[in-house]
């Protein structure tokens, strides 16, 4: 882990959601090439990793050139919508390693937590709903609610205001470089827990940390978080 100058310990948790708290990013990934293969179109791997972590509207644009124009994008994005619908008895995305623990350990330890994702805010419901997690969440903040996405700061300004919390006293938690990055122009301190791929030089660099998984995440709890070496019942 980078040797940062200490800050004072930190009295809020703000988490991203997809490839961070739930195994979504490779089963999307698998069904835009899969849906784009099936039209002709050769979607590599690397070039929709480039919108991985962004917000819909951006990752659209991206998605839509990369395809080669909107009617194509709406065609690939409906049979995308279909291999991707969570109807099944078992979640389509499920929990990460060590996701529950951490967040209930949080909740123990009376340490507000928020989700900032790039995804809608009606998919955060969703997605963290079906997985049985949701409850441990005091705010959340969807992509569809800022006026631009990650790796812009607004997503994480707009968790922190509804946290009511200083940012500069949140601690994010991580998977791509997009959301480090909008989570260090912020003004939050994050842990960088690698998903799809490792993260630039210069954002690991300017980390809190960065983590095989969440589940190595438990034994900094009492370093990391004021109230976490007081436990609450909540």
């Amino acid at each position: 882990m980078p040797q940062l100058p200490r800050r004072p310990g930190f009295t809020a948790a703000i988490f991203d959601m997809d490839g961070l708290l739930v195994d979504s990013e490779r089963v999307t990934l698998r069904a835009w090439i899969g849906a784009a293969r099936a039209r002709g179109i050769a979607l590599a791997e690397a070039d929709y990793l480039q919108v991985v972590g962004r917000a819909s509207t951006d990752s659209d644009a991206m998605l839509t050139a990369l395809l080669g124009g909107p009617h194509v994008f709406e065609q690939v994005l409906a049979d995308v919508a279909v291999r991707l619908s969570d109807g099944g008895p078992e979640p389509l995305f499920p929990l990460k390693p060590g996701a529950a623990s951490l967040l209930q350990a949080l909740r123990h330890a009376g340490v507000p937590c928020a989700v900032a994702s790039s995804s809608r805010r009606d998919e955060i419901e969703h997605r963290l709903g079906r997985v049985g997690v949701l409850h441990h969440f005091q705010a959340w903040a969807g992509g569809n609610e800022v006026p631009r996405g990650k790796p812009d700061p607004a997503l994480y300004r707009l968790a922190a205001g509804r946290l009511g919390v200083d940012p500069a006293q949140c601690l994010a938690f991580e998977d791509s470089e997009n959301g480090a990055r909008a989570a260090q122009a912020a003004g939050v301190a994050v842990v960088i827990v690698p998903d799809l791929k490792q993260p630039a030089a210069d954002v690991a660099g300017r980390s809190h940390g960065v983590l095989e998984s969440l589940v190595s995440a438990h034994d900094h709890l009492p370093r990391w978080f004021v109230a976490a070496g007081t436990p609450k019942n909540r």
